[in-house]
């Protein structure tokens, strides 16, 4: 399986967003993201794919342990960059990893799961659509920025979308 073809356009697509807006429009809190960002979405997407391709090397993945890089949701022109590097770098053979999280408020206790890299690639994958779709509504709030109509929608619901406009 060739993993950048299905993360590639994804990453160019928010990519080329990113790259429309000024550095104030992507670093600055919006009401209707409940006072987050657009840089912080981004971050968010870049920090879980690193946290995929760091993991990677020793069989460990923590999404938890993540850096919170607050350069990254302040320079859109850097997280352009990582994003290019993820599209490069994510095409790896599959192989069995470990996840580990606490995956809840309400202790510390820390829990270990049997996944596997293709399976942590395409979570990264649809949690990206997701923050975009997130994304698309900060971009929007800005007023002057056009996104492409299926910005932030997931595969399924384009196909779905289609055959009822059949």
């Amino acid at each position: 399986m060739q993993l950048k073809y299905l993360i590639e356009p994804v990453l160019c697509q928010l990519t080329h967003a990113l790259s429309l807006l000024t550095p104030e429009q992507y670093g600055t809190k919006c009401t209707l993201l409940n006072g987050s960002t657009i840089g912080g979405h981004t971050r968010h997407i870049i920090e879980l794919f690193q946290c995929l391709l760091n993991g990677y090397t020793n069989g460990v993945v923590n999404y938890e342990k993540r850096k919170r890089d607050t350069i990254i949701e302040t320079n859109n022109k850097i997280a352009c960059d990582l994003l290019s590097y993820i599209s490069k770098a994510i095409d790896k053979e599959n192989k069995h990893l470990r996840l580990e999280g606490c995956f809840t408020t309400t202790t510390n206790e820390e829990y270990t799961l049997d996944t596997n890299y293709y399976r942590e690639v395409i979570y990264n994958l649809e949690h990206t659509i997701h923050h975009m779709a997130l994304i698309r509504v900060g971009i929007n709030a800005l007023g002057n920025v056009t996104l492409p109509e299926n910005f932030g929608v997931a595969p399924s619901t384009i196909k779905y979308n289609k055959l009822c406009a059949q």
